[in-house]
């Protein structure tokens, strides 16, 4: 999957299904996607919040998305975070993981969707292994299925789960005859209560921690989901 900043549940749930995670940082960017960008909780309605990126471009890989480097786009979306959840349960401990994360030194929009990831990854104690597609494998010159087939090939790994957008893009038959088992994963939405009545779902990581200890989303919401 491509790296994106501290994004929904449903990219932790195809962590925890995992034995290997690969994060797909040498594709191209995604304008107005979720590399950089997610929504949280404010006054009860879902609000974006985007991290500051410079030469982004969808002729540029992911991996080459520099980061704005602005304290001052840090320290206002850190306000915002504190100011939505200041209130919440779980606001103390999810804040200071927050802020480690933009403490973090990180050039790319990659590197630091990457920290945000594997930092709560380990927060959960999720004992999943990750690795980077521009690091570890050399196929970039093959297209779309053809590539995920190769990195399960040199992987040894005779399965391969997508999130449930994917099934749009990939054929089971055409992995089946490669003698990988594609799988997609289906979330299922899981209701936890926030300050208002009405749930609000789809929201980012950062949503799910402020309202939920790690023991909770182990035991209860990263299982949420069904494979087909």
């Amino acid at each position: 999957m491509q790296p994106y900043a501290f994004p929904y549940i449903g990219y932790f749930q195809l962590i925890y299904a995992s034995d290997l995670f690969v994060f797909y940082d040498d594709v191209n960017y995604i304008n107005r996607g979720w590399i950089n960008r997610n929504r949280i909780l404010v006054n009860d309605k879902d609000s974006l919040v985007t991290i500051p990126v410079k030469n982004a471009s969808q002729n540029v890989l992911i991996k080459d998305v520099g980061l704005f480097d602005n304290a001052k786009a840090a320290q206002k979306i850190l306000a915002t975070i504190k100011n939505s959840y200041k209130k919440a349960p779980h606001f103390n401990i999810t804040y200071q993981l927050i802020e480690s994360i933009f403490g973090s030194k990180s050039e790319t929009i990659s590197e630091f969707a990457i920290n945000s990831i594997t930092i709560i990854t380990s927060f959960l104690n999720l004992d999943t292994d990750f690795k980077i597609s521009s690091q570890s494998y050399q196929n970039q010159y093959l297209k779309k299925a053809d590539r995920l087939i190769d990195i399960c090939r040199i992987e040894n790994q005779k399965e391969y789960i997508n999130a449930e957008g994917g099934k749009t893009l990939y054929n089971k038959e055409n992995f089946r005859s490669k003698g990988i088992n594609l799988q997609f994963l289906v979330s299922n939405i899981y209701e936890y209560q926030q300050f208002g009545e009405k749930f609000v779902p789809g929201l980012s990581i950062i949503d799910v921690l402020m309202f939920n200890s790690a023991e909770e989303i182990k035991r209860n919401i990263l299982p949420a989901f069904y494979l087909e």
